[in-house]
């Protein structure tokens, strides 16, 4: 049996950006990885493909997925998304497997797959431990939910602008589901065996104005690369249950 790598973190914290540059960069290794391809029922993004970034479905056949036993269908900020683990085994059986979105999808992932094959899970962040130490304490007198939902909310803002340029109501109203998300999303972090912080969401440019990753982009793309190589860089945190609390 092969290996499952699983990428999570919020919306825009990066790892669609991450992915493309580890597949620029790293190509023997991103080779080796077969990227688990979801089903889901929202609309595609500008530049998304049906059957590489997910299987596009209406929301009436996911939702019929639920009753076969080889899917797992979840709820993700209100649109539905599915995995069809018959596929999953058997690309394990044969190579490396490799998922990447949502924290928790990618939490089911690892508890349906850890009894199976050798699991890698890591969580982007947008903050690091010790800037959540730093924003939590009794003295910042703020409200870290809030704080978090304001950060992703600019994120957010920002890569939808670079992608549409002028944005619907509708966009605005996704923007703001996904980053009011955010927070719960990120208390999954200490579910995953590594956190990588990284500020450089899908907003920056430093993936990719400038052929070479530059700042936390770069940091991050190393960091996950030694990760997947078997060896854990400086970087990388791990979070313990109620870091957030």
């Amino acid at each position: 049996m092969g290996r499952f790598i699983i990428l999570s973190g919020p919306s825009c914290v990066g790892k669609g950006p991450l992915h493309a540059a580890f597949n620029k960069f790293y190509p023997g290794l991103a080779a080796e990885l077969s990227k688990l391809v979801l089903y889901n029922c929202r609309s595609p993004r500008p530049a998304e493909i049906d059957g590489k970034d997910y299987h596009f479905r209406s929301r009436e056949e996911i939702e019929g997925f639920g009753n076969k036993g080889n899917f797992i269908v979840l709820d993700v900020r209100g649109d539905l998304q599915a995995v069809d683990l018959n596929d999953a085994d058997r690309v394990l059986a044969a190579g490396h497997l490799f998922y990447e979105g949502n924290p928790f999808v990618g939490r089911k992932l690892q508890e349906v797959f850890a009894s199976k094959v050798s699991v890698l899970s890591v969580f982007l962040a947008p903050l690091s431990r010790e800037e959540v130490l730093f924003l939590k304490s009794p003295e910042r007198n703020l409200s870290l939910a809030d704080f978090l939902t304001d950060v992703m909310r600019r994120k957010l803002l920002r890569r939808t602008q670079r992608q549409k340029g002028i944005l619907s109501w509708k966009d605005l109203e996704n923007i703001e589901r996904r980053a009011a998300s955010a927070y719960t999303e990120i208390k999954e972090a200490w579910h995953f065996d590594h956190v990588i912080p990284n500020h450089d969401g899908e907003d920056s440019e430093n993936w990719d104005a400038f052929y070479y990753p530059l700042g936390d982009a770069r940091k991050t793309l190393l960091a996950f690369a030694d990760l997947v190589c078997g060896k854990v860089p400086a970087l990388v945190e791990k979070w313990e249950e109620g870091l957030l609390s």
